[in-house]
């Protein structure tokens, strides 16, 4: 099982660094690049048509401004593409990367997260795994059930 996360410059590594972080924290393996949309778009191409070549399971793909790498990757891969919107320096506080990756034409599918939502994108490409790998699903439900933990905790402190 692999998650090949990709972003469009190294900038956006910081978010991104969350997603590596939650995949890792679960045994997942993880393929870590910079693809450009814009200014790499034959490594774009190369990437895209054959990561499911390569052994990866699903793509998780940040970019930040007109963020055309997720929309990119998805019309080219078969596999599950999970789109993190950055907010970069470039950006309309964030939305036209949101907009971007969220309003995709049909028939070409990009499961968007929060603005600089790279945890989440990691945890959802787990829950993909998951859904093949009882040791993964398994590994899902134990983290969930360590946030239910530190809820239950926080309400009674509140009690006293």
């Amino acid at each position: 099982m692999k998650v090949a996360i990709v972003m469009g410059s190294k900038s956006d590594l910081p978010v991104m660094q969350e997603a590596i972080d939650i995949l890792q924290s679960f045994g997942i393996s993880t393929e870590v690049d910079i693809v450009s949309a814009h200014r790499t778009p034959e490594k774009l191409v190369d990437f895209s048509s054959n990561a499911h070549l390569r052994g990866i399971n699903v793509i998780i793909a940040g970019a930040g401004g007109a963020a055309h790498l997720p929309g990119m990757v998805a019309s080219m891969s078969p596999l599950p593409v999970i789109g993190v919107p950055v907010k970069s320096s470039n950006s309309i506080d964030g939305w036209d990367s949101v907009l971007s990756i969220l309003q995709m034409p049909g028939g070409v599918p990009v499961a968007t997260v929060a603005l600089n939502g790279a945890k989440n994108a990691g945890i959802l490409a787990a829950q993909i795994l998951g859904s093949q790998h009882p040791e993964i699903l398994q590994k899902i439900v134990d983290y969930k059930n360590e946030l239910k933990d530190v809820v239950l905790k926080a309400a009674e402190t509140l009690k006293g």
